[in-house]
């Protein structure tokens, strides 16, 4: 067997193998982003950053579905197949490059927008609504306090209302923190605001470079499928067995 034809055959059919596991790592990625984006969904009114993360999922949907078509069209060189497998490829990498373009943009929109919005959330705080529940969860998690830090809270109703202190779940230790501005030792002093927005930078760069990594593979699933049907078709006609 011609050894660019094998080669390719070998690409592609681990390539089509990997589909699968491909799509289950592009699907846990996807649901991770969506999962980590809702946690702190009341800060972040741009839901437009969540577009690289639904076409994350839907690019694994179509690897499962898909992955079978690929692995068939490679071991019986089927034209139609193999042309079939590479239009499926071609489009999943075309998606992947939009969603690295998306998470590009919506990565630098995030810290944009997340101070004005969280100062939105905090100013709402009151001890009962949904809002504080936001705000408990995210200063708990996050070990913070405040948008920009602890004195934040200076600026907000619940601080004037409640004797100049800030809520509990700035302390560090709840059971012996008083709130108030002047025990900082008693406090988680950092704000929340930087550490929101590490945290989703982080998450958001974690699927672009897992996105990136996979479209480097389809880049060179398509040479595979270009060398295959250009290699069969000038100088054989039939169907070749993998080895031969």
């Amino acid at each position: 067997m011609d050894c660019g034809i094998f080669t390719s055959k070998t690409v592609l059919l681990f390539l089509s193998l990997v589909f699968w596991v491909a799509g289950a790592a592009l699907a846990y990625v996807g649901a991770y982003v969506i999962k980590s984006y809702d946690n702190f969904d009341s800060f972040i009114q741009d839901k437009y950053t969540l577009v690289p993360a639904a076409i994350i999922i839907g690019v694994s949907v179509v690897m499962f579905i898909f992955g079978l078509v690929g692995c068939c069209a490679t071991l019986w060189e089927s034209k139609v197949g193999l042309s079939f497998f590479f239009l499926i490829i071609m489009g999943i990498f075309a998606a992947e490059v939009a969603a690295l373009v998306f998470g590009f943009i919506y990565r630098g929109k995030i810290n944009a927008d997340l101070e004005r919005s969280m100062n939105d959330v905090f100013m709402k705080y009151d001890g009962h609504n949904a809002e504080t529940k936001a705000v408990d969860y995210l200063q708990n998690r996050l070990q913070c306090c405040g948008v920009m830090n602890y004195t934040s809270w200076s600026n907000t109703t619940w601080f004037s209302s409640n004797n100049n202190t800030v809520p509990a779940s700035c302390c560090k230790n709840t059971t012996q923190c008083t709130g108030r501005l002047d025990q900082p030792d008693q406090l988680n002093t950092q704000g929340c605001e930087v550490k929101l927005d590490r945290l989703l930078q982080g998450v958001l760069g974690y699927a672009m470079l897992v996105i990136l990594g996979f479209a480097i593979i389809k880049f060179f699933g398509m040479l595979s499928v270009c060398v295959i049907t250009c290699k069969t078709g000038s100088r054989r006609s039939g169907y070749q067995p993998l080895y031969a």
